[in-house]
């Protein structure tokens, strides 16, 4: 059953602003326009909103500040010029933020950062620390060193997945359309708005085919189905127009505007429902009558106390069995720690961590929030 969210109710934000708006269509970053995102992207902040920003734009700035006209074709060339544009939007966004006393943190991804279960988590910890301070990241894709094909259109999928990854309420998507239409509104002047639609309907993709632009090669496309993949972990997904006046302020009043693509359940579900489904178990968690009480009825995190046994070996952000004394599995969830790390403090209080292990990365073996029941 899809779930009708309102942008207004959202607290959680990723923005994805697209190379065609930042750059000027390719002609060097776009001052005025940023001036007006980041002005409301503070007002947003300071009302209580936690924001991550997803760039595109790298390799455009790094060609106009190199004097290139054509984007090139070879793979050391577009890496030179992401490195070279890089530069410019960090400062660009640096600058502009302080104005409004708030920091910004650079962070640069690739996919197989969140494929990875540990770098996965440990990016995770970093953007939810950032937040928790009231920083502003600014992601986008590490385009200096992937190995495939540079592409602008990834940075729609790059969004979704972070917005997984952060459980985020909203993923909007800045573009140079007014939303998305039945038919590409520049070839067809019966192309109509779609105000809204479930993000896993499946005539989406049909509608969204071949509208792809000359800098953002993914087109509408990439949107739609970024929009199936945020919904996965319950985020409602607005794809708008990014060069109308205070659009993001509209967004925040809940004003019709771009379209919508609701997610089919709750973020927490949804996530959990995905965290099930995806990964392969890796070991296997034995939980004393407490912790299996505590897990069932309560819905709290997994502390070591509550653990008499580990089998099996495994990394930390492996997904991991959580059974009762009968060897009944309960729940599973991504684990904390590796299973010798685990091995040395189960059965023990959080405080004791650092001591047995010589840090502490998380209170809990399991957090709640990444734990699933399945009994």
């Amino acid at each position: 059953m899809t779930r009708k969210m309102h942008a207004g109710e959202c607290r959680r934000w990723v923005i994805k602003i697209g190379s065609s708006l930042l750059t000027n269509d390719g002609q060097g970053l776009a001052a005025e326009a940023l001036d007006g995102w980041v002005a409301q992207i503070a007002a947003l902040r300071h009302e209580g909103r936690e924001i991550l920003l997803v760039s595109s734009g790298a390799v455009a700035e790094g060609m106009t500040r190199l004097g290139w006209k054509k984007r090139p074709n070879a793979l050391h060339e577009l890496q030179a010029a992401a490195a070279v544009g890089q530069m410019g939007l960090v400062q660009a966004y640096e600058s502009r933020f302080q104005k409004f006393g708030l920091h910004t943190a650079q962070i640069l991804l690739t996919h197989d950062d969140l494929a990875d279960r540990q770098r996965y988590l440990n990016a995770r910890s970093t953007m939810r620390t950032l937040l928790q301070l009231g920083v502003i990241p600014v992601v986008n894709e590490n385009d200096t060193v992937t190995t495939d094909e540079i592409r602008f259109g990834d940075n729609d999928t790059l969004a979704a997945l972070v917005a997984n990854l952060i459980v985020a309420d909203l993923l909007v998507v800045l573009t140079d359309q007014s939303g998305m239409y039945d038919g590409d509104p520049r070839s067809n002047a019966d192309a109509r708005l779609i105000a809204e639609a479930a993000a896993n309907d499946a005539s989406l993709e049909a509608m969204a085919a071949g509208t792809g632009g000359s800098l953002g090669r993914g087109g509408m496309l990439t949107k739609v189905r970024a929009a199936r993949l945020a919904a996965r972990s319950g985020a409602l997904t607005l794809i708008a127009p990014g060069r109308v006046p205070d659009i993001l302020r509209r967004i925040a009043a809940d004003e019709p505007i771009g379209t919508r693509l609701y997610p089919s359940s709750e973020p927490l579900a949804a996530r959990k429902q995905w965290l099930a489904g995806q990964l392969q178990v890796r070991g296997r968690l034995i939980l004393d009558a407490g912790a299996v009480r505590v897990l069932s009825s309560a819905g709290k995190s997994l502390l070591p106390v509550g653990v008499v046994a580990v089998s099996g070996e495994f990394g930390r952000g492996d997904l991991v069995a959580c059974v009762n004394p009968d060897g009944v599995e309960i729940a599973r969830g991504l684990v904390n720690y590796n299973a010798e790390e685990s091995r040395r403090i189960i059965g023990q209080p959080s405080s004791r961590i650092q001591e047995l292990l010589g840090y502490i990365d998380e209170p809990e073996l399991i957090h709640r929030d990444n734990l699933v029941l399945t009994a």
